[in-house]
């Protein structure tokens, strides 16, 4: 459970419910893009605010939206409710030898979820975000980390994570914060899905990237 203080608020959890009434049975959510306030406030903690039959109902929408849009974490900011909660998914792609260490990452709740770094070596990728559509740019992030996380009965957890789903953890962590990836990106890598596709995806190190557009891995 989450402590002794359970902080129910009765007009946050009609807020939602109004929201998940509006999403009608395919329980898809509006993600809100760039330039909304809650994409840049500090997310509260979650302390038990909504019903679990709400919350529950809740992150099952978050895990639709999320599949549909489709992308491997949704973050609440980036459905409008300013709680540290986010929901993270992906799985094996067919390319065994993917620079980017993509291993299986069931689907996961994580609620007021935190990270610590473990050694210092870092990798730089290009990734995207759901509330910058269209865009993608490189991110240096944490090869590996400490990821601690409550699941949505308020259990406890900590696990090591390397690789691609350490970097999952890391982006929507860090929305939970009002941070968004470009804030600390390679400004000069910023490309259009399109022109990614065309220049730069056949090979996931964007080291002629850095070449051609000027910037440093």
């Amino acid at each position: 459970m989450f402590g002794r203080k359970v902080a129910f608020d009765a007009d946050l959890n009609h807020r939602v419910e109004s929201m998940l009434a509006e999403a009608g049975k395919e329980e898809l959510l509006p993600i809100v893009q760039m330039g909304e306030p809650v994409l840049r406030q500090q997310a509260q903690p979650y302390k038990g605010q909504l019903a679990a039959k709400t919350l529950n109902r809740l992150l099952k929408a978050m895990r639709a939206t999320m599949l549909e849009a489709p992308g491997v974490g949704l973050a609440a900011p980036q459905v409008g409710l300013g709680l540290a909660i986010a929901v993270i998914e992906d799985h094996i792609r067919d390319d065994e030898d993917d620079p980017r260490q993509i291993d299986e990452l069931p689907f996961r709740v994580i609620i007021n979820p935190s990270y610590e770094p473990i050694g210092q070596e870092t990798a730089s990728f290009y990734e995207g975000c759901l509330s910058l559509e269209g865009f993608q740019a490189v991110r240096r992030r944490w090869l590996d980390i400490t990821a601690s996380w409550e699941d949505r009965s308020g259990r406890k957890h900590r696990q090591r994570m390397h690789g691609w789903p350490a970097r999952i953890f890391q982006h929507e962590t860090d929305h939970l914060s009002g941070e968004v990836y470009i804030d600390k990106a390679e400004i000069r890598s910023l490309s259009s899905d399109d022109n990614l596709s065309e220049y730069w995806a056949y090979d996931p190190v964007p080291t002629e990237a850095a070449e051609e557009l000027g910037f440093t891995i």
